[in-house]
């Protein structure tokens, strides 16, 4: 399966600054894979450890962190001589180990002529701790995401119409209708597998939605498995409560996190933990409230956000959404139709590094996302989920703010018109920060 992350590894090895790279990222979205995969092409041997099932090494490590006992003993126990510039050591699971961890600080200052990669499902989670003595300044850090839209295009052998979308993107040239309703087909088809390598490979092998999203059941089942196995006891149900509860947030209108909908009478205090274990999991993705101001991140108002699940497929799964209802969009509540639309969205702009925020005054006008480019213009993006594109709120955010460049994601094809960019929402990944700069350049 590939991944546009492979290419972010290969920068890594090659970079003459180099140190060792942490890899952050939910349960199940490929890591583990993806760094195997990198070995195998570009390494003559990989020696991967896996901290959950290998207690030999963690013993090993506890007893001494500095790299050149490490080398030894694993070349002992794996039977292979560790050539610094020919194998790559993986540590998984690495936050099983406090010792592994804290090594990597010390790979760093005595021996970075080593490649050596740790990855974990709930690292975010356990560097949180007070306890863990983390190599601050000593690591490299790589997030990876479940498959953004253009890599299960990719996947499904539709490279050619990554290349046709990105060529219209920038254009802003109009698709022709057969290409553009196959995007658009195809796009609603990720509304229901969404990016979970397991999902999208199954779909692959057997071309049918139906078995491939039986198995983000499991999936579901494993984050609920982590909450209650990696948490505190007492903080467990409240942390489950939270994750259960997002289909109903993000249902209701203006999507605002609303404690009370967790559990009658609550409060940050009781469910504000809860929501920062999600988020340092990288299972869910916070969406904050801001005023326009530069930069954005001076201006949140960081009591009232969004949580969206880091996969739009899960949340459709978790929310129980009929698959034939998204197939069928005549049969769709247009208020469930778009907390999809949204948390997609959402999560491709994470994946594009976007930091979430979205705007909202005090007369009920909002705009789903707030952006800020890499020369710091503000962009507003609002979104809608078929080709009825009237927006009262868009349209008080210009009169207000005057801004020189405004997004509308929905159906309809590309366009440009009054300062408006119209992308159909299968080429949100297009939207990136420099992507942005350029465009606004131009006009």
């Amino acid at each position: 399966m590939e991944r546009k992350a492979m290419s972010d590894l290969i920068d890594w090895k090659n970079s003459k600054n180099r140190k060792p790279l942490l890899l952050y990222g939910a349960r199940q979205v490929g890591k583990t894979y993806l760094v195997k995969e990198f070995g195998k092409r570009y390494f003559k041997d990989v020696i991967y450890v896996n901290f959950e099932t290998n207690d030999m090494v963690g013993k090993l490590i506890n007893e001494n962190i500095t790299p050149a006992f490490i080398i030894k003993n694993l070349e002992v126990l794996f039977g292979r001589v560790i050539d610094k510039e020919n194998t790559l050591i993986f540590f998984d699971e690495i936050q099983r180990n406090t010792r592994a961890l804290t090594s990597l600080k010390y790979f760093c200052e005595d021996a970075p002529e080593y490649y050596i990669i740790g990855a974990g499902s709930l690292l975010g989670v356990h560097v949180n701790k007070k306890e863990y003595s983390f190599p601050v300044g000593k690591v490299d850090f790589l997030t990876i995401y479940p498959l953004s839209f253009e890599e299960f295009l990719i996947n499904t052998n539709n490279s050619l119409l990554v290349d046709h979308i990105r060529t219209c993107y920038r254009s802003n040239q109009a698709m022709p209708d057969s290409i553009h309703h196959k995007a658009l087909e195809l796009y609603y088809d990720y509304l229901s597998i969404g990016g979970m390598p397991e999902v999208v490979d199954e779909f692959i092998r057997t071309n049918s939605i139906v078995s491939a999203i039986d198995y983000q059941t499991s999936i579901l089942e494993a984050y609920r498995n982590d909450i209650t196995k990696y948490s505190e006891a007492s903080s467990a149900p409240k942390i489950i409560a939270t994750f259960d509860s997002i289909p109903v947030q993000l249902a209701k209108d203006n999507k605002k996190f609303q404690y009370k909908l967790v559990q009658k009478g609550g409060t940050s205090t009781i469910f504000g933990d809860s929501i920062d274990w999600l988020v340092n999991a990288g299972i869910v993705n916070k969406c904050v409230k801001t005023k326009i101001g530069i930069p954005l991140k001076m201006y949140e108002e960081l009591d009232s956000f969004k949580l969206y699940m880091n996969d739009v497929g899960l949340l459709t799964k978790l929310s129980e959404f009929p698959v034939y209802f998204i197939k069928n969009r005549e049969a769709v509540n247009e208020t469930m139709l778009g907390m999809l639309t949204e948390n997609y969205v959402a999560s491709s702009l994470k994946y594009n590094s976007f930091h979430l925020n979205y705007w909202k005054n005090d007369y009920d006008s909002k705009v789903d996302f707030i952006l800020q480019s890499e020369r710091g213009l503000i962009i507003p993006v609002e979104v809608k989920t078929s080709t009825h594109i009237k927006s009262r709120s868009l349209e008080n955010y210009r009169k207000e703010f005057q801004p020189k460049y405004v997004v509308r994601l929905s159906t309809r094809n590309f366009g440009f018109k009054n300062q408006m960019k119209s992308v159909p929402l299968y080429a949100v990944f297009c939207i990136t920060k420099q992507s942005l700069d350029e465009e606004i350049g131009t006009k």
